[in-house]
């Protein structure tokens, strides 16, 4: 009895992460637009801002590693919490400073801290609890994520986005006085709510360092490999790291380079596109628990591969589609990449053993596809000045995905009821 209660309120305290991570995620499509607008940037010079964000998994995912090996799942967490605190307080200097660079090691500084978060969390939510549950458990705390998601756009368009932007013209016929002035005003904007996240998550370190936390013991008689590159004696941990790296450089170009789309494509003010940006978070959020509640009659890996298929085609659609459909389908696109990663990740960990904290941190690695994958698309459009075209690099993306799921087929999870997960809970 006691147990279950301390597993229900640790996966509580793990799954209200997965919101906090997904809620800083979906800024950056704000902060994008926003920076762009600001500093007259160019697509690839925008996309550098997913760059900073995801570089960080590759630099910190196996450090990340050594702090849970060593030291436990609760400590891993409140150092994320602590340097993603203190990456969003460094906003405020980066905005003094009118210094887009700044504002890159500020996005930096605080994915460090997310990547120990994820590194720890995605993990310790699949070891919490039945393992035969371990998939849905973690669909279930990703959907927060997709809460996260929906929300974000709307509140960051609102409070970042209040007044249009001005044009890259309009900003280039003002006086070097006026540019600063300007600059300063638009880069100020984004000091309160970081200001505010910054406290919001140091409160929530406070709460991880005063709450017990089950520290979950590897199986005895499993054996580790040594380093962690050893995790790649298990084929389906490899195939993981590799499908990891293309979804997450397709989920972030897709959902970052929304407004963009919008604004490039359709000509449409930011004011409206926030709208589109927020129903594609929402969109995931459903998706990811249709995802969940699917997954009692479909195994994991043939629920993979039909939403793989769905995002393939509506890449097709924006690429060859015109006029508001294409961002209908970039919506319906959030919707089947939304159980996308929790799926990769608890397949890829599935049969590792005493390697699942070194497997956790191979995959986390993979997310470094965030930072590659945009600024590659964003060079298709800046080379050939058509948007649509870059949606050819998201759509190969999507295809990798599939193959993934089918290659992989073998070592699927077995799906499990709601109900089960509820209970779980």
């Amino acid at each position: 009895m006691t147990k279950t209660k301390t597993y229900g309120l640790a996966i509580v305290l793990i799954t209200s992460l997965f919101f906090f991570w997904g809620f800083i995620h979906n800024l950056d499509p704000i902060l994008i637009k926003h920076l762009r607008s600001a500093f007259s940037l160019t697509h690839f010079q925008a996309s550098l801002v997913d760059s900073a964000v995801f570089i960080a998994y590759f630099v910190l995912a196996i450090p990340a590693g050594i702090i849970m090996k060593r030291f436990g799942y609760k400590v891993g967490i409140v150092v994320g919490l602590l340097l993603f605190a203190l990456g969003c307080f460094l906003f405020i200097p980066a905005a003094n400073t009118m210094s887009y660079a700044f504002f890159l090691g500020a996005l930096f500084v605080l994915s460090c801290g997310l990547t120990i978060l994820e590194t720890a969390a995605n993990p310790y939510i699949t070891v919490l609890g039945d393992p035969a549950k371990a998939t849905q458990r973690l669909n279930f705390a990703q959907s927060f994520n997709g809460l996260a998601a929906f929300v974000a756009p709307i509140v960051g368009g609102y409070v970042i986005l209040a007044d249009e932007p001005k044009s890259a013209g309009e900003i280039a016929d003002m006086t070097e006085q006026a540019r600063l002035a300007y600059i300063q005003a638009e880069t100020a904007l984004v000091k309160g709510p970081y200001l505010v996240l910054g406290l919001i998550i140091l409160l929530v370190a406070v709460l991880f360092i005063v709450t017990k936390l089950p520290e979950i013991q590897e199986e005895e008689d499993a054996v580790a490999s040594k380093g962690f590159f050893g995790a790649f004696r298990h084929k389906n941990v490899s195939w993981a790291v590799v499908a990891q790296f293309f979804y997450v450089g397709a989920q972030v170009y897709v959902l970052s380079f929304l407004l963009v789309f919008a604004e490039d494509a359709l000509q449409m003010h930011g004011q409206d596109a926030k709208y589109y940006a927020g129903a594609a978070g929402l969109a995931f959020m459903i998706g990811r628990f249709v995802g969940s509640f699917f997954m009692k009659f479909i195994q994991p890996y043939k629920l993979l591969m039909l939403y793989s298929v769905f995002a393939v085609l509506l890449c097709v659609l924006v690429i060859y589609g015109e006029g508001i459909v294409t961002l209908y389908a970039l919506v319906g696109i959030a919707f089947f990449m939304s159980i996308m990663f929790p799926t990769i990740f608890a397949m890829g960990l599935e049969g590792t053993g005493a390697d699942t904290k070194s497997a956790s941190s191979l995959i986390i690695m993979s997310i470094v596809g965030g930072a590659i994958i945009p600024p590659l698309a964003s060079k298709v459009t800046d080379f050939s000045g058509n948007v649509h075209l870059s949606y050819y690099v998201p759509l190969f993306c999507f295809i990798v995905v599939l193959f993934f799921a089918w290659r992989n087929k073998s070592v699927a999870v077995l799906p499990e009821s709601v109900s089960s997960t509820r209970n779980e809970l």
